[in-house]
């Protein structure tokens, strides 16, 4: 069993800084930027979404909490519109990986997205993300795009 703790500003801190280098790198193996100014544009990238940090209009950043209390992971869930969130990140630390943690988080999310009277909600992965995107599958998410791309050299 997960519950959502609403993130404090030492644990907003920490987040930023992985999530901002792991979006960069993501978005430099996914080929859709460079990497000499990714961190920079990942930066950028944050600021605009979360302009008042963990305190930003519309965005919900929970740290997930496992049976011992222990921090387990994160999620962050955004108001896309007055019915629609959208989950820009969700993390499982390494060592609470496997123990059902990911599918309780996304349950206790959608639990946290109904009480804020939103009735869908959106996520995006990058497509080497394979374990995840088998998650999602599993409880009940669809793919409602793809974007594919070749490179012609």
């Amino acid at each position: 069993m997960v519950t959502l703790q609403k993130m404090n500003t030492d644990e907003f801190k920490q987040y930023l800084d992985t999530a901002v280098a792991d979006f960069a790198k993501e978005k430099v193996s996914a080929g859709n930027w460079e990497e000499e100014d990714s961190l920079q544009r990942a930066k950028d990238e944050f600021s605009k979404l979360l302009p008042d940090g963990e305190n930003s209009e519309n965005n919900y950043l929970y740290t997930v909490l496992n049976e011992k209390n222990e921090g387990a992971g994160i999620i962050w869930l955004a108001r896309q519109s007055p019915e629609k969130g959208f989950i820009y990140d969700i993390r499982i630390k390494d060592e609470h990986q496997g123990k059902g943690y990911g599918k309780e988080t996304m349950k206790a999310i959608e639990e946290k997205a109904k009480q804020l009277g939103m009735n869908k909600i959106g996520l995006h992965l990058f497509g080497h993300n394979k374990i995840a995107r088998g998650l999602y599958e599993k409880i009940g998410y669809k793919t409602t795009n793809v974007l594919m791309e070749k490179e012609i050299l």
